[in-house]
């Protein structure tokens, strides 16, 4: 399995993306559904926001996390205290475990950076056992993600190439209002539900903010290391300027929205 998601550094992805994981994974588990003695696969953990959140929620019997990228696995590996939680790194088209072992199948932030959704879905609906349920979440990019919009917007007023990375960056899949739940019953699940989960990003600072985009993490980190050294000053200050919004600098809050959908496994 292919990624189209970049990680440079762990400590920047959780600067960029890890820390509002961690305030949607509870959302997710509610949405989901989640039981004491119950097996859980989290497919695609990242450094472990959902997967260290399940245990909390439940007194689940065991939770086997699997990541493509190693710098993820070995950082959720470090972090791990918990006997009953297993990382390993694994490709989401190609779960390394036997059919119906599971009760449930959690996705976060995942699916929308996976070529193969549809193989990975069928991969989640393989392992979970009859009558179980698949669950799943990917961020709204379009509309529900204004922290990020502001960015790719100010960018594309005078850049023909970050008009062209913002139009990627919105039609990734998943990300419109009934596709991922269009996906899990094309993917022969049952019952299929859809929410929109939201939390809200806090930024103490714009240096809060843009340091990890700076740093190249992430699709808006990507582009912004693609500009040539001199343009890069002038592409901070404009969105330096969007995020004060002609306010002083210092804390700003922006809803963030993410698309939901649970299914589940027929007999």
């Amino acid at each position: 399995m292919t990624s189209s998601f970049n990680v440079n550094h762990v400590a920047g992805y959780e600067q960029l993306m890890g820390r509002w994981s961690k305030r949607l994974a509870p959302l997710l588990i509610e949405f989901g559904g989640l039981s004491d003695g119950e097996r859980i696969i989290d497919v695609g953990c990242g450094t472990g926001s959902l997967t260290f959140a399940l245990p909390k929620a439940a007194n689940v019997r065991e939770v086997a996390a699997i990541d493509v990228e190693t710098v993820f696995v070995q950082e959720a590996q470090r972090r791990n205290s918990d006997p009953r939680i297993t990382i390993q790194e694994a490709d989401a088209c190609a779960l390394p475990f036997e059919d119906k072992h599971f009760d449930r199948a959690f996705s976060q932030l995942v699916l929308h950076f996976v070529p193969e959704t549809a193989k990975a879905i069928s991969e989640m609906r393989r392992v979970v056992r009859p009558g179980g349920v698949v669950t799943a979440a990917v961020w709204d990019h379009y509309g529900g993600l204004p922290s990020f919009r502001m960015l790719w917007d100010t960018l594309a007023v005078n850049s023909e190439n970050a008009r062209q990375a913002r139009a990627r960056y919105f039609a990734q899949q998943m990300m419109r209002p009934g596709e991922l739940r269009q996906a899990f019953i094309d993917g022969g699940l049952l019952e299929v539900e859809e929410a929109e989960l939201t939390i809200r990003m806090d930024f103490g600072s714009f240096d809060d903010y843009w340091a990890p985009i700076a740093a190249g993490e992430g699709p808006p980190g990507k582009f912004i290391a693609s500009l040539a050294p001199e343009e890069r000053p002038q592409a901070e200050a404009a969105v330096r300027t969007a995020y004060e919004g002609g306010r002083p600098d210092g804390p700003r809050s922006f809803a963030a929205t993410a698309w939901a959908s649970r299914g589940g496994v027929p007999a």
